[in-house]
């Protein structure tokens, strides 16, 4: 008989003990990444602690935003941020599960479940930006209905910009959403 694993996600407080150890793991992989190709070397450790401590996350608070962990077998393995930037656009943010826990179905849940959460803030758009080598993001995204679309910041790191209709009329033209609870 196989054993079926939940994956549940709900809004944590940014800044929590396990919303900061899923930031710190977020950014500091997509840091050493970064570095890895550009400069040969991980991100230089002094320069990391005050990246991550100059970003709290503050702004994925309510009313404005809200941060989501995704938790595998109950274990804290994901997170997905949503914060408004105008009354009607929400920027998708912090997208990340642990590498033991990819390949596993937790990422469309997650993001389908950031966009739950941007529409119940009002938003009926969802914006996001990510870079060229982070593949698997721009491949999840745009199997999500994302489109590519032109610079709507000036991030020095962004390379590539999405966004999505989140109004009524697009969301039942694409399949039901599924529920914060997913079986994987």
């Amino acid at each position: 008989m196989a054993r079926m694993t939940t994956w549940t996600i709900a809004p944590e407080p940014y800044d929590s003990p396990v919303a900061a150890a899923l930031w710190r793991a977020y950014y500091t992989e997509v840091s050493d990444r970064w570095y890895l190709l550009h400069k040969g070397h991980r991100t230089d450790p002094a320069e990391l602690e005050r990246e991550i401590a100059a970003n709290t996350g503050a702004e994925l608070a309510p009313p404005k935003g809200e941060l989501l962990v995704a938790r595998y077998a109950d274990e804290p393995a994901g997170t997905a941020g949503v914060r408004l930037l105008t009354p009607d656009t929400a920027e998708l943010t912090r997208v990340f599960l642990y590498e033991h826990a990819r390949g596993r179905g937790g990422a469309t849940p997650l993001v389908r479940a950031a966009e739950e959460a941007a529409r119940a803030l009002g938003a009926r758009r969802m914006i996001l930006d990510t870079r060229t080598d982070l593949v698997e993001a721009r491949t999840l995204y745009a199997r999500l209905g994302y489109r590519e679309t032109e610079r709507h910041n000036h991030d020095t790191y962004a390379e590539h910009w999405f966004t999505k209709d989140l109004s009524p009329a697009s969301v039942s033209a694409a399949a039901p959403a599924p529920s914060r609870t997913a079986r994987r």
